[in-house]
C-alpha cells in the first residue's frame, strides 16, 4: 500500500531552476540510457531532479521496471513521489548513476556538495561502473576551486581540529557552513558539520589528504572517478 497524503506524492524542489532549458535538455538526453532492469543511482540537485522527472516519464510510458539508489533525502523524496521503486547500497549495486556537480575542469575533476549530500553522492559514484555528469555551461571551469570553495563534511567534535590541519595545506579561507532556515550550522544527513575551504590551487593529491585528516568524513573533491560528462 502506497501513501496517498500530499507529501508523499508532491514533487519537492523550491525555487527557481537557473538555466532551466539547458537543464532540461542534459535530463532529456541521461533519461534515454534507461533500460529495462536498470539499478540507477540518483544524484541530487536541480539537474539531477529534472533527470529523475524525465525518468519517471520514461517508465510510466513505456511500463519499465527499474530501481533508484537515491543519494540524499531530496532524491529519495521525489524518486517515491514520481513512482520510481528505491533502494541502498546495502541490498543492490548500481549499474550505474547520474549526478550534477558545481564545477567541472578540462581533466573531469570536480567539485559538489553544495547542497551537503557529497558523502553518499561518492559512496554511490565510486559503486557505479559510470556515473554521467549533468551540467550546462556555467559549471565548466579553467581552474578547479575557481568559484566554489571544497565542501568538507567533518565530525562536530572535530571543527577546530580540522581547521588546524586545513592551515597546514596552506587553505586561503575556512567558512563553517551556516543553515539559512534553521539557526545555527547545516547539520547534514549523518549528523555532521560542513566547512567550506578555498584553496589558490587543487592538486590531484588534495582529496587524498583532506579525507587523511581526523575528523573529516568526506570531500567535495571527486577526482579520478568514472565519469562521463553529459552537457547540450
Amino acid at each position: 500500500m502506497k501513501w496517498q497524503n500530499q507529501l508523499a506524492v508532491s514533487e519537492n524542489w523550491t525555487g527557481e531552476i537557473s538555466n532551466l532549458e539547458e537543464k532540461v535538455k542534459v535530463a532529456n538526453r541521461v533519461s534515454q540510457f534507461v533500460k529495462q532492469g536498470d539499478v540507477i543511482g540518483v544524484g541530487s540537485g536541480s539537474t539531477s531532479f529534472l533527470a529523475v522527472k524525465k525518468i519517471a516519464e520514461r517508465v510510466k510510458q513505456e511500463n519499465l521496471e527499474i530501481i533508484t539508489i537515491p543519494t540524499s533525502q531530496e532524491a529519495l523524496l521525489n524518486c517515491s513521489a514520481l513512482g520510481l521503486k528505491t533502494t541502498s547500497l546495502s541490498a543492490a549495486k548500481p549499474d550505474w548513476a547520474f549526478d550534477g556537480a558545481d564545477e567541472v575542469d578540462s581533466n573531469k575533476r570536480l567539485i559538489k556538495g553544495r547542497g551537503g549530500a557529497m558523502f553518499a553522492e561518492k559512496l554511490v559514484m565510486a559503486s557505479a561502473p559510470k556515473t554521467y555528469i549533468l551540467v550546462d555551461e556555467s559549471k565548466f571551469v579553467t581552474r578547479l576551486g575557481e568559484k566554489f570553495a571544497v565542501p568538507i563534511e567533518v565530525d562536530p567534535r572535530a571543527v577546530n581540529l580540522v581547521e588546524t590541519y586545513l592551515n597546514n595545506l596552506q587553505v586561503q579561507e575556512v567558512d563553517l557552513r551556516m543553515a539559512q532556515s534553521k539557526d545555527g550550522p547545516v547539520i547534514t544527513e549523518a549528523g555532521n558539520l560542513i566547512l567550506d575551504a578555498r584553496f589558490g590551487e587543487i592538486s590531484d593529491e588534495m582529496e587524498m589528504k583532506l579525507s587523511a585528516i581526523p575528523g573529516v568524513v568526506e570531500t567535495g573533491l571527486f577526482i579520478d572517478y568514472s565519469v562521463e560528462i553529459l552537457t547540450i
